[in-house]
């Protein structure tokens, strides 16, 4: 009934594999072989295609597939401090690839914890689920859609959400596509957090959104708290470790695959999926580099 959907380059090839194996972890045998997994890239070599098919069939999904896209024309880097033009790719799954009812999309830098796809028994046709992002709440009161508050005043303290992870009827693919295109051509000067931005100002504008429970989507604050104290005046949850998140979202420049991000607990939880899932890459006798001071 639903594929999940990846994108991965060679900066994250590492993190899509930790990615895959944590998702296979969230379902059971039997759900797992149901499922489908469709990743797009434009930059992994055969080499790097075929590790990902395998430890796809290695954890037990029963439909891979892998193809190369290339990002939206219109594509607007705004922030390229640690992203790449991949993470436009999210809008190039179509239905002749997905080839399944639903579409759940899930960012590279995630640990996933438990079953994502509950929400999609309350997705309307027509209605994108996102989860409202934890750093950016609302419109006009945080930097995301720089000026979109004043130009559209009735935009202002509406939610904003975090691309992250989404859910999606596969037929409404297009649409979206479309309608992200348009906003980055129409309206690029409130862009600044890329595609994320766009796919807020088309939601504003003319989608339907379908809000999902924040433990789907909860952003890792530890490593931030490592270096200060901002994240009390934006974040109004305890933070510490949730452990009712369903996903573990590591936003931002520091990723727990590096060697030198602070080692928080979530961290510390994720860097142990990373070790398992490379015993996985060793065991298919894959010449894989891991990340120092992982091992």
């Amino acid at each position: 009934m639903y594929a999940f959907g990846i994108c991965i380059d060679r900066h994250y090839l590492t993190p899509g594999l930790a990615t895959i194996a944590s998702l296979a972890d969230s379902l059971s045998p039997s759900a797992r072989e149901s499922a489908a997994l469709r990743l797009l890239s434009f930059d992994l070599g055969a080499s790097e295609m075929l590790l990902l098919a395998d430890l796809a069939k290695r954890v037990g999904f029963g439909s891979f597939a892998l193809a190369r896209r290339s990002p939206l024309r219109s594509a607007q880097m705004a922030d390229a401090s640690y992203i790449t033009v991949t993470t436009y790719l999210r809008f190039e799954f179509t239905p002749e690839f997905v080839r399944r009812p639903y579409l759940i999309y899930v960012d590279a830098d995630v640990l996933v914890r438990g079953d994502l796809t509950t929400p999609l028994d309350a997705l309307r046709p027509g209605e994108v689920g996102a989860v409202r992002d934890e750093f950016n709440p609302a419109v006009g009161r945080c930097p995301a859609l720089p000026g979109a508050a004043e130009r559209w005043p009735l935009l202002r303290d509406r939610p904003y959400y975090n691309a992250g992870l989404l859910w999606a009827h596969t037929a409404d693919l297009p649409r979206i596509r479309q309608g992200v295109e348009q906003a980055l051509v129409r309206h690029h000067r409130h862009i600044l957090h890329n595609d994320q931005d766009a796919l807020n100002l088309w939601l504003l504008h003319a989608g339907r959104v379908r809000a999902v429970d924040a433990a789907y989507n909860r952003f890792e604050v530890g490593r931030y708290l490592e270096r200060g104290n901002w994240v009390h005046r934006v974040v109004t949850r305890p933070l510490r470790s949730d452990p009712a998140a369903r996903l573990l979202h590591f936003v931002g420049p520091e990723k727990p695959w590096q060697a030198a991000c602070p080692s928080t607990e979530d961290v510390q939880e994720y860097r142990t999926l990373l070790k398992r899932t490379l015993r996985h890459v060793r065991a298919l006798g894959a010449a894989h580099p891991e990340p120092v001071g992982l091992r």
